[in-house]
């Protein structure tokens, strides 16, 4: 079982803390470290939160929510092996041109760590700031990650689509990996359709295990209507078991199939987090080279 620290660029963003943090992780088992992203908080929210009860962001005026690449460049300067990866990176905010250099740059940096996480947001508000349309993003997201590829693909690439347009251009570095693994994040029917379409990973939103295998036995029968077979498509789960029996929690994900287990760093906050995230580890490590 591989475990992710998840949301762990939002645990700080203090130097020496960072470091710490990302070589504690390296040490204790962690696999991979994400980090989540929204370049603002509007004062005022009517869109609906889709992963809480009541539709409220579990998050306030204080939370810190740093740009995601820059904090996994600094992530992977101190660490050598642990994957890099966005959970989520809303794509249809950005210009996928400059996207894609800057992920291009973040795989070369990291010796080819990185995975790409992505996601068409929730929140209206957060585009009508950003002067982002928020119609029609999905459509829009497809398309910027077709052109990013073809960028990938190199040495020169032209596209011409709907969004995105550009005559034979070079965009130096390319990454290490032949490929950056997309992982697809969300709940909703189309998320799903867009997983069997275009990624490498799943990434829901949903903690609960009855319902995440509920979800997942119908991310897999759309994956089997397609003809991709559902092995094809790691699954990347968030842990919301830790506090009560967190072997039970572990063993119940990996019998719905899960390939990942992303432990929320926001559990390891505050005073004697760290303490308390090594001794996860010990718990982790009962079950890393067990599957």
């Amino acid at each position: 079982m591989k475990f992710g620290l998840a949301f762990a660029s939002s645990v700080t963003t203090e130097q020496d803390a960072t470091i710490e943090l990302c070589q504690l992780a390296e040490a204790t088992g962690y696999e991979s470290l994400w980090g989540g992203e929204h370049v603002v908080m509007p004062a005022s929210i009517e869109s609906s939160y889709p992963y809480t009860p009541d539709g409220k962001v579990p998050a306030d005026k204080e939370t810190v929510i740093p740009d995601p690449l820059i904090w996994l460049a600094f992530a992977a300067a101190a660490t050598t092996k642990l994957r890099l990866g966005t959970c989520i990176l809303i794509v249809p905010q950005r210009n996928p041109v400059i996207l894609a250099k800057e992920l291009a740059t973040l795989d070369r940096l990291s010796a080819g760590r990185l995975e790409l996480g992505l996601g068409v947001g929730w929140m209206k508000e957060e585009f009508d700031a950003l002067g982002v349309s928020w119609d029609r993003r999905g459509k829009r997201n497809d398309e910027y990650v077709a052109a990013m590829q073809a960028l990938w693909a190199g040495p020169e690439a032209e596209f011409h689509g709907e969004f995105v347009d550009f005559e034979p251009v070079t965009c130096n570095p390319r990454p290490v990996q032949e490929k950056i693994p997309i992982l697809v994040g969300g709940d909703s029917e189309v998320a799903l359709r867009r997983t069997v379409r275009m990624a490498d990973g799943y990434f829901p939103g949903e903690g609960n295990l009855e319902r995440l295998n509920e979800l997942l036995g119908r991310l897999n029968v759309k994956m089997e209507e397609a003809g991709r077979d559902p092995k094809s498509v790691a699954i990347n789960a968030i842990f919301a078991n830790l506090a009560n029996d967190p072997h039970k929690g572990i063993e119940g994900m990996i019998a719905a199939g899960v390939d990942r287990i992303m432990i929320p760093g926001f559990l390891f906050m505050g005073p004697g987090g760290y303490d308390r995230m090594a001794a996860f580890g010990e718990v982790m490590s009962d079950y890393i080279d067990a599957t």
